[in-house]
């Protein structure tokens, strides 16, 4: 992230920059996205600057996710998509493109085109433990 780096959502909690607020609490800010994969494809972030999900107090991040949870209700309520997917993107090989932390709420309809495309193959159980004791130890 660039030293003179000026965050867009930072300007939009400010007031600064126009949104389409879907709603506001003391925690988070909900508003649709400007360029939404779908219809219905609402962002929410937190009211105080966190460019990471390690600059984020935890208690924050809870709310951030139940907001989505309730977003994501009212999506399914007043839009009937068939599904709904989450997606947040941590540093810029996950993707994040807006240094400041939030969570996509996006709506899935039938034959939508969206895609969320990660190369897998079978692990074996011995390089999965080798990872779960590590990130055992890191906790």
């Amino acid at each position: 992230m660039p030293e003179d780096y000026e965050c867009p959502f930072c300007s939009i909690v400010s007031g600064r920059a126009a949104a389409s607020v879907v709603r506001e609490t003391e925690a988070t800010l909900a508003f649709a996205d400007l360029n939404p994969a779908t219809r219905g494809h609402t962002l929410v972030v937190p009211q105080q600057h966190a460019a990471y999900l390690e600059d984020l107090d935890p208690a924050v991040g809870g709310q951030l996710f139940e907001e989505g949870m309730e977003i994501a209700a009212a999506v399914r309520e007043s839009l009937g998509p068939d599904g709904i997917n989450f997606f947040l993107a941590d540093g810029e090989a996950a993707g994040q493109e807006v240094f400041h932390v939030h969570l996509h709420v996006v709506p899935r309809y039938e034959d939508d085109g969206v895609q969320f495309v990660a190369n897998q193959s079978r692990a074996d159980r011995e390089e999965l433990d080798a990872v779960a004791e590590r990130l055992r130890g890191a906790l």
